[in-house]
């Protein structure tokens, strides 16, 4: 099958994203630790939450990425759109594991426990493992237009859990803390918390966005040399041919 898009090619930009993403993080890092003031009742440990709430809206976005490649594959079925899927569904689960680990570590001096199976860390839990299941459908199918069929039908399927972990803590009474960033007056957030919470979630995008191009970019590679190994193979076969037609 065409891909009809090519590989994307190094650039000034790459030279430069990952420095700019770096510095990014240096500042928010610095801005989250010693900026942002200190959380009245919970101490340096809420510190956590610039990095753990950044992180799972940031897999949202990549989930929500993934969703739309998948859907535009089923409508136009080029391989490009499968390629963006798989990038965007590896990078937003890594990000839903930093949240999975962050959460138990802010949990435990606050909660008094590691974990707990209330809505929120539960369904979160299971979007973890139906990314994880994806992935892992890949390998199990091995033609190429069959595989971008079924994972992304797949992908489809899990990204409904994603506004089922949003509203999680809205719609059950759950251990999970409320929401408390609505963005405006009555968020929960002081303004400075806020400044530095956004600061924190544009490093995660930046460094989101830097993933998927060079995923996306690892996927471009393979389709080539499958592509490549392919037509070596079928040079080797007709010289078989023309060598037994020889004889």
């Amino acid at each position: 099958m065409a891909s009809n898009s090519p590989s994307p090619q190094r650039s000034t930009f790459d030279l430069l994203a990952a420095p700019a993403v770096a510095a990014m993080f240096l500042v928010a890092g610095y801005a989250a630790l010693f900026v942002a003031p200190t959380e009245r009742t919970m101490g340096d440990i809420q510190r956590i939450f610039y990095f753990h709430v950044p992180s799972a809206w940031t897999a949202f976005v990549a989930f929500f990425l993934g969703f739309i490649a998948n859907i535009a594959y089923l409508l136009r079925r080029r391989q490009y759109w499968d390629w963006l899927a798989v990038s965007a569904a590896e990078v937003g689960l890594a990000f839903c594991t930093v949240v999975l680990i962050t959460g138990p570590m802010w949990a435990r001096p606050v909660w008094g426990i590691w974990w707990t199976w209330d809505a929120r860390l539960t369904s979160t839990l299971v979007l973890w493992l139906l990314y994880l299941t994806y992935l892992l459908l890949r390998t199990l199918v091995d033609d190429p237009a069959r595989r971008a069929i079924v994972s992304a039908v797949f992908g489809i399927f899990a990204f409904l859990d994603v506004p089922l972990v949003y509203m999680s803590i809205r719609w059950w009474r759950t251990q999970h803390p409320q929401p408390v960033i609505a963005g405006g007056e009555g968020s929960g957030l002081e303004p400075l918390m806020w400044r530095v919470f956004l600061l924190c979630w544009a490093a995660l995008l930046g460094l989101m966005a830097l993933l998927i191009r060079q995923r996306y970019r690892l996927e471009c590679a393979r389709h080539e040399l499958a592509e490549l190994s392919l037509a070596a193979d079928e040079r080797v076969a007709v010289g078989k041919g023309s060598g037994l037609s020889n004889s």
